[in-house]
């Protein structure tokens, strides 16, 4: 199997993010043809469309990072029943100026872990829904919503608990198989 170029965002801005974990352990346990690479977006300022004309620095390397990827995968948390402020920032500067869609035909997964019994159930519906408006095909099933507890990812990204480690290799295993659908229907030069 071809490798896959896999950019990810993590929807948070701490660096002692849960999220953050969440990623590396998904790095760890990812089939060796997934490459993983994370796309930043705490530098970006606030989108604006006066930026349309002239897009700063930062932000054309947020977009071109972007198209240097084969498949995108959000970690994210909730915060108060919805995507992070910061993370919505990101996928506005991506899908502007308008026509220059940056996740236009670019598959794409949601995943996400919080204390809460939910995970970050309404995090990931209203992420998809955003997703689903820039035309970017998106992996509905399987879905992951990890309710973490402390102690399930260690600082290295190893889980401690068989059944989650398990559910996430599947997880993978699931975003490598529908990349490679959608890239075979939809081949990045097309």
């Amino acid at each position: 199997m071809a490798s896959q170029k896999i950019g990810y965002f993590i929807g948070s801005l701490s660096s002692t993010s849960i999220n953050r974990l969440l990623a590396k352990a998904l790095i760890r346990l990812a089939p060796p043809e997934m490459e993983f690479v994370e796309i930043p977006i705490k530098d970006l300022p606030l989108y604006s469309q006066d930026y349309d004309a002239n897009f700063p620095p930062v932000a054309q390397a947020f977009k071109q990072a972007i198209a240097d990827c084969d498949a995108l995968l959000f970690v994210t948390p909730e915060y108060n029943r919805s995507i992070p402020g910061c993370l919505k920032n990101a996928i506005d500067w991506a899908s502007r100026p308008w026509g220059q869609n940056s996740f236009a035909r670019k598959p794409s997964g949601v995943i996400g872990t919080s204390p809460g019994a939910i995970g970050t159930a309404v995090a990931q519906s209203q992420l998809r829904g955003v997703l689903c408006f820039c035309n970017s095909p998106l992996m509905n099933n399987v879905e992951a919503y990890i309710q973490f507890k402390p102690g399930l990812i260690t600082p290295e990204g190893e889980v401690t608990d068989p059944g989650t480690e398990s559910f996430l290799r599947k997880y993978l295993a699931e975003l490598q198989g529908f990349i490679t659908r959608v890239l075979t229907v939809l081949p990045r030069n097309s």
